[in-house]
């Protein structure tokens, strides 16, 4: 399942990792490490899994794969809407945008592999 062209979704996270290690450390200049922590596991974890994703075995562990990365940058998509609600940081720090768009290029991704045979 490897694909060497370029990979809209593997920039985008990757590059989203970048900014979610940006925004882990306002919030550790902050001192709140544990949300820090959890924004940024949770942040990287997502890229992790689709950069795995694209040596999948099948189909099937390519389809699980994405999900797992959907359902890290749901996690994420919650905890920078907590951060944004309120106000703990600066709006321009949060890359609220960046996953929202994530969320959307993963469930088209897991949609057509799914659709397809």
């Amino acid at each position: 399942m490897r694909n060497d062209k370029e990979n809209l979704i593997v920039t985008l996270t990757f590059d989203f990792a970048l900014q979610i290690i940006r925004c882990s450390r306002e919030l550790q200049k902050k001192r709140d490490y544990s949300l820090a922590d959890q924004l940024l596991r949770a942040g990287i974890s997502i890229g992790a899994n689709v950069k795995e994703a694209q040596n999948a075995e099948s189909k099937a562990d390519f389809i699980h794969k994405m999900k797992i990365a959907a359902k890290e940058a749901d996690e994420v998509e919650y905890y920078l809407e907590l951060i944004s609600q309120s106000e703990y940081l600066s709006v321009s720090d949060v890359p609220t945008q960046q996953i929202q768009s994530i969320v959307k290029v993963l469930s088209k991704i897991i949609a057509s592999a799914k659709s397809t045979t």
